[in-house]
């Protein structure tokens, strides 16, 4: 959307009434309206700038404390005080949005450096939100906040009005290491967001210090120094360092900190949250599960977090045998104890525009804004030693004339022009003479004159040196990133891990294992009860019957195939009760439109074959694990040609090898050996029985059972009282290879509901 007003020429067809208004287009003056706004938001309100890394309210509330007196050490003031003056003088907006900011600068949980020291209640770390009106507390600036205000007054930033026009305020303050890292921000503009972890101030340091002696540095040699954020909690970051690398590459990705814990005499001790999340919701979270008897293994959980132990969440089990990593790892999966963090590294660059950086151009940036800081600071001390050894000079020829000085002061009315000629000084040190104080005018007044010019003109030399010399000016830059790193930098708080993926309890894991009857209509209803019993005692829906049924466990699934040849795998435990109808497996299971389903499966044991066969005479060998699909749409198992059904499903133990006898519904008879089939786990399969194309497209011919008939078993074919069995023997004649046509069964013979007896 901001591409498409960027486009836009929102200076075009304005014209101007007689009464000199300006008339403009609904839509341009609309473009041009909401353009300004998205700008304004994105560039004054939600996105810090790279320089000193702060949005304008934070820069205008540490300022308007600056400008207080409420240095480090110094008394604390109501923070009403502060609020005033940042909205009466830099920021006129709401109070509770400016305070807001000033807490969240004050919350050490919040903040990983705070730059704001607070008196009073600023909130806890479970209710970040519950710190006390501006009324009540106080606050002054913490030393961090040196590192970005101790340079305002050298001469390193550019000024602007405020927003009446009466005072002037800093555009940026001089920082003097990467604050947009150190503290993170968080902020939603208008089309874009940004959302900065903090990290370690030493780490930092080590990686400017590192990007300023080697500039070819890579990422990976960034990494090394500076190798995953670090948050104010001490909770384990658990992203794996090919992640993070990808994030810092991109500057987008996500990273997860999880809990950390201990066992403390058989209790589990949760000693460190992930950031921003807050204890009271993790205890909320757990006794949901308790109340819910999804944590049979915990008997009770409390909070004793107080001043001593920040954190601190006790988890009592009821056994001692309790599988620890098991139980914490289901809590990561399903509580606030492992969190995801966003991280996108959107913010304002030097050339005024916001874009994405990578960790690596971040750095050197920041490093840029920082050299051309210093620079500023030492060509303003420059300027400022250069004057004061000027008027130095111009004091010591007045000294050496100091009677003749005196009386041409006593002798003129307006000195100064006199002055200028009679001791060739300039109008700058002829003015600074005229103001000098007798009692400077001391013979010993010299002596300390000129040991003062000894001292500057080293100094100046000393300034002169790194501006004249970028490798000088790089050694000073890394002198004084040292020095801030061991002034204000502290040790890394969230360590680094690698833990595997958390996986929650599944819903059977606890529950204890039941025998259960799964029933399956022929129109599609799904219903299971304890016990083994007799599914035709059941009853049907009108125009319903029984279509298959299994016996399983309760922890067990079931597999069922479809008209279209996909399988589906659904879990028992949770069916409807047998005294019902049970309920449509369309409600579970989204099968194509027209599908049936034709077969019902145990899962388990696993160890089995399954024979796919469609009626047009093709077929395979299945693994039974091959039909287990947990989305709701299965997957595709057995390919079918134009026209094909599938039929019901043929499963036996893997160690066993019996015969299939095939039927067509001309009345022809192959049996074949199932070591001669392929085992696949999807496709179309073999030609198992020779049924020509064009005989099945016409519809007069079709494969219309088979049947697994075991190593000395009979096979039943036919109705009363037509019905004929054929033995072993018997059956030996209609042996043949797979593929073959099969031979007729004899005259009158149905092939229906053929049984191996």
């Amino acid at each position: 959307m901001l591409r498409h007003f960027f486009s836009l020429n929102v200076n075009e067809s304005v014209h101007y009434t007689p009464e000199g208004l300006e008339r403009l287009p609904l839509h341009r003056f609309s473009a041009k309206a909401y353009l300004d706004y998205s700008m304004y938001v994105i560039l004054d309100r939600a996105l810090p700038y790279i320089g000193d890394g702060l949005k304008p309210v934070q820069r205008r509330i540490l300022y308007a404390m600056s400008e207080l007196g409420l240095a480090a050490g110094a008394k604390f003031k109501k923070s009403a005080r502060t609020v005033g003056d940042v909205l009466g003088k830099f920021h006129p907006h709401g109070d509770s949005a400016c305070y807001e900011a000033m807490v969240l600068m004050a919350q050490p949980f919040s903040c990983r450096y705070p730059l704001i020291e607070g008196q009073g209640n600023w909130g806890s770390a479970d209710e970040p939100k519950s710190f006390a009106a501006m009324r009540y507390t106080e606050a002054r600036l913490a030393p961090h906040a040196a590192l970005l205000l101790d340079e305002l007054d050298r001469g390193t930033i550019d000024w602007q009005p405020n927003f009446d026009g009466t005072l002037n305020e800093p555009k940026l303050l001089p920082a003097r290491l990467p604050q947009v890292l150190l503290n993170g921000a968080t902020g939603i503009a208008v089309g874009m967001a940004t959302d900065i972890p903090p990290h370690n101030l030493r780490e930092v340091a080590r990686a400017c210090v590192h990007l300023l002696r080697h500039p070819e540095a890579t990422l990976d040699d960034v990494l090394a120094l500076l190798p995953a954020p670090d948050f104010p909690t001490a909770a384990e970051i658990i992203t794996p360092p090919e992640a993070l690398r990808q994030l810092y590459a991109t500057g987008v990705g996500t990273l997860r900190q999880r809990a950390r814990y201990h066992l403390e005499q058989g209790e589990i001790v949760i000693d460190a949250l992930p950031y921003q999340v807050s204890g009271n919701r993790i205890m909320e979270q757990i006794a949901t599960q308790m109340q819910a008897k999804q944590l049979p293994q915990l008997e009770d959980a409390r909070d004793e977090s107080d001043h001593q132990a920040a954190t601190r969440i006790v988890l009592v089990p009821r056994a001692k045998q309790l599988d620890v990593a098991r139980l914490m790892s289901h809590l990561f999966a399903t509580t606030d104890l492992e969190k995801t963090h966003r991280v996108n590294l959107n913010l304002i660059g030097l050339d005024g525009r916001p874009r994405v950086f990578d960790l690596r151009g971040l750095l050197v940036e920041w490093l840029d804004y920082r050299g051309a800081t210093v620079r500023r600071r030492l060509r303003w001390r420059l300027d400022w030693v250069q004057q004061r050894v000027h008027l130095l000079a111009g004091m010591l020829i007045a000294l050496r004339q100091l009677d003749a000085v005196i009386a041409l002061i006593r002798a003129e009315d307006d000195p100064k022009p006199a002055l200028m000629a009679r001791c060739g000084l300039s109008a700058i040190q002829a003015d600074y003479v005229l103001n000098t104080r007798l009692r400077q005018l001391a013979r010993l007044e010299e002596v300390k004159i000129r040991a003062e010019q000894d001292a500057l003109t080293a100094e100046r030399a000393r300034l002169e040196a790194p501006l004249a010399d970028p490798r000088r000016l790089r050694d000073l830059l890394i002198e004084e990133i040292e020095q801030d790193a061991a002034r204000f930098g502290d040790a890394r708080r969230a360590p680094l891990g690698t833990c595997p993926p958390a996986r929650a309890f599944a819903a059977t894991e606890h529950a204890p294992s039941e025998t259960l009857t799964v029933v399956l209509s022929a129109q599609g209803w799904i219903r299971a009860d304890k016990g083994e019993w007799d599914p035709a005692t059941l009853s049907y829906k009108s125009g319903d019957g029984l279509l298959a049924a299994v016996r399983v466990q309760s922890h067990d699934d079931v597999l069922l195939l479809d008209s279209h040849g996909r399988a589906y795998a659904l879990s028992v435990h949770d069916l409807p009760a047998a005294r019902g109808q049970g309920e449509p497996l369309t409600g579970r299971l989204a099968p194509p439109p027209g599908a049936r389903f034709i077969a019902l499966l145990a899962a388990a044991p696993p160890e089995r074959h399954c024979l796919l066969v469609s009626d047009a005479g093709y077929g395979f060998l299945c693994p039974i694990t091959a039909l287990r699909a947990k989305p709701r749409a299965g997957k595709a198992v057995l390919a079918l040609p134009p026209g094909a059904r599938p039929l019901p499903p043929l499963v036996w133990p893997a160690a066993e090898h019996p015969r299939v006898a095939l039927l067509s519904a001309s009345g022809r008879l192959l049996v074949i050996d199932t070591t001669a089939l392929s085992t696949m786990r999807r496709g179309k399969g073999n030609k198992l029985l020779d049924i020509p194309a064009a005989v099945f497209q016409a519809g007069t011919d079709r494969l219309c059972a088979a049947v697994a008939v075991p190593a000395g078993a009979a096979l039943a074919l036919g109705r009363e009282p037509r019905r004929i069995v054929l033995k072993p023997a018997a059956l030996e004649r209609y042996r043949g290879p797979r593929g073959h046509g099969g031979m007729l069964l004899p005259r009158g013979v149905r092939p229906d509901d053929p049984v191996a007896v």
